[in-house]
């Protein structure tokens, strides 16, 4: 039988979530069949975490040689939760958990990392051991930064959050206090300190090779909250002195200066992002003391945002941009011969990435999935060039015809173009239909061309989806994110109101039948469109969302981050008039929410708030409660009775 992971700290109550009605909500509903997955050092294992239940998880494990999987260790998800599980050698694993419990502040978000070996023995806590007499309270657990690509024997290199031990009565007590690097055998937990703890460092940069280069410091206010900068340091190759690098100043959402990455022992650089003219692009800077700094790739049309990497030294082989889909340009000669080749041989699986290697990289882990695919797994031998199919992500969609998503571009009122995803039924006409504008989250986030389950559903159901990226929107450089989605609500909302009058200007949508759909800020924009126009959607479902600013303000005052969230949200007329609850008399279309009481990214109280305002102004309004689920309502059974609920009501509310 696999091990348990931890006991629930704390009693949980009970009840009884949504249940679906049809076998389609569930279909779309139930969670990834792989939510993380990795490749041993010798390329002969694998291992994947798995839903179980309705919110549980379970790591597998698979020897190539007999392709049997073997559950090794478990989680309920009430409040323990597997985040990741990858190899520290051969035979063991490092695997991160992650809970929320209630605490006096309300909740409390915390993560340890656990070691197990392949066979579920040996379970032991690598995160180190916090005295029962501590004056304070770690909530993290650390984080690997190495994996020790030179090291067979299962070290790591993991941040430590040092907090100081009581040390009344003797002399033994440990006084060091701050954010240091640990040494950490995940076999006999034996640890030594790489980077003695300082108050103010907030990140460290490994060469992949077990030598700490850059280390990032966020200075504090007198208040005791952070500022909204980060001053970057690094060393250079066999030297322990600090040297400045940087500066990260973060401006109401929008990254300012070089903002480091990783490092490449070999070149002696780092690479980061910064601006190039009005959009971000990826840079070199030499770490020889000379400063030198290369553009490596850079676009005059949307923003360089992502980084690819591979190997247990995570060396950077190419980076990304999203265009109307997602592109890679490899550095790397052989990779980038190897993609190319790759995407030959799954033409309809367009969206191709690397996810793992083997220590010497003749085995490569990889994914590769469309908009009408929601992806499978593939392992790749370089030696015999064979590809082998693994595992799917959604089986239970094997047999379910999927919409195709067409990239748009639609005129806001001011004339820009707006780009976005329209999806339309499997085999419909695409006219006059029942419509959904649905917003993404964020507002710092943008939707790319893919499968999305949210999107497929209501496709499936008969409506026509439209995904906007409205301005506020990240990936489309510093002029388009504005002052982000709150502080220019009204440019933000607008866009995504004139998404939903093009539907009906192209006959896409029935004037009558269209609804808006939206969850965290895509909540916030379902809420607040109806702000601006009473009358144009016909529906509103919000999940998670933000209903008022000045309450999400409160919401951080416990957090170091509040002087940060307080910059991005702002002061004067626009908290007011951008917070639905203060502006309930505007809206006219029933109003359905969801909400989950852990949810740390946006308190459940807003969602309340909201719907007691709406009762209290004769509105229509539905709230439905989670208990002890967060933001992401992480829970299968849940989300299929949601999707079912939403379908129900949008039908009701805009007419069959």
């Amino acid at each position: 039988m696999p091990k348990r992971l931890l006991a629930a700290l704390l009693a949980t109550v009970v009840v009884a979530p949504l249940h679906a009605q049809s076998d389609v909500a569930v279909r779309f509903g139930i969670r990834e069949d792989v939510q993380q997955i990795s490749l041993s050092p010798d390329g002969k294992s694998i291992a994947y975490i798995q839903p179980m239940a309705a919110r549980g998880a379970a790591l597998f494990v698979v020897n190539m040689a007999d392709g049997k999987p073997k559950p090794i260790l478990t989680s309920t998800g009430d409040p323990d939760r597997l985040s990741y599980c990858r190899w520290s050698t051969d035979t063991r694993l490092v695997c991160g958990m992650y809970m929320i419990v209630p605490s006096d502040a309300g909740t409390i978000g915390f993560t340890r990392l656990v070691g197990i070996d392949s066979d579920g023995k040996n379970l032991k806590l690598v995160s180190a051991r916090e005295s029962d007499k501590a004056l304070g309270f770690t909530s993290q657990g650390g984080n690997v930064i190495d994996w020790l690509a030179d090291d067979t024997g299962g070290s790591v290199l993991m941040t430590h959050d040092y907090v100081p031990e009581q040390t009344t009565g003797t002399l033994l007590g440990d006084s060091r206090k701050g954010f240091g690097v640990d040494r950490v055998d995940t076999n006999s937990l034996k640890r030594s300190t790489v980077e003695t703890p300082k108050l103010d460092a907030a990140e460290y940069i490994s060469d992949g090779h077990g030598t700490v280069r850059i280390m990032g410091v966020r200075p504090k206010a007198s208040t005791g909250y952070d500022k909204a900068i980060i001053n970057y340091f690094y060393r250079k190759q066999g030297s322990r002195d600090w040297l400045p690098l940087s500066s990260v100043k973060n401006d109401a959402g929008m990254d300012d200066g070089f903002d480091p990455y990783a490092v490449d022992r070999d070149r002696n650089v780092v690479y980061g992002f910064d601006a190039n003219g009005d959009h971000s692009a990826l840079y070199s800077i030499a770490l020889d003391g000379s400063m030198k700094r290369e553009l490596v790739l850079g676009r005059p049309d949307v923003d360089v945002d992502g980084l690819i990497r591979i190997g247990r030294q995570s060396r950077v082989v190419g980076a990304s941009y999203a265009t109307e889909r997602r592109q890679t340009e490899f550095f790397d000669p052989e990779l980038k011969k190897l993609s190319a080749s790759l995407s030959r041989a799954l033409p309809g699986l367009p969206l191709v990435s690397f996810v793992d290697a083997s220590a010497d990289e003749s085995k490569l882990l990889m994914f590769a999935g469309s908009d009408v695919d929601p992806g499978r797994y593939y392992l790749f031998d370089k030696a015999t060039r064979q590809l082998a199919e693994l595992l799917p992500t959604r089986p239970l969609l094997a047999k379910t015809i999927l919409a195709a998503v067409k990239p748009v571009s639609f005129p806001a009122a001011d004339g820009t173009q707006i780009p976005g995803y329209l999806t339309l039924p499997p085999g419909s006409d695409g006219k006059n239909l029942p419509a959904i504008v649905m917003p993404h989250g964020g507002p710092g986030d943008r939707d790319e061309w893919g499968f999305d389950w949210l999107a497929q559903f209501f496709a499936n159901r008969g409506y026509a989806v439209l995904q906007p990226n409205f301005r506020g929107s990240t990936g489309y450089g510093s002029a388009w994110f504005q002052q982000n989605g709150f502080k220019s609500w009204k440019v933000a909302i607008g866009d995504v109101n004139d998404g939903g009058r093009w539907l009906v200007k192209q006959g896409i949508a029935d004037p009558a039948k269209l609804g808006i759909v939206g969850w965290s800020y895509g909540g916030y924009a379902a809420l607040q469109s109806a702000v601006l126009d009473p009358t144009l959607f016909k529906a509103i479902v919000a999940v998670a969302p933000v209903t008022d600013l000045e309450t999400l303000r409160s919401e951080s005052e416990n957090f170091t981050n509040h002087a940060i969230v307080d910059a991005f949200i702002g002061r004067g007329a626009h908290v007011r008039e951008g917070s639905p609850a203060q502006n309930v008399d505007r809206i006219t279309a029933p109003v359905l929410m969801f909400h989950g009481d852990r949810d740390q990214n946006v308190g459940i109280g807003e969602s309340r708030m909201m719907a007691s305002r709406l009762k209290s102004a004769g509105k229509k309004a539905e709230l439905v409660e989670f208990h002890n689920l967060d933001h992401y309502l992480d829970d299968s059974s849940v989300r299929a009775g949601m999707l079912d609920k939403m379908d129900a009501f949008l039908k009701a509310s805009m007419g069959k």
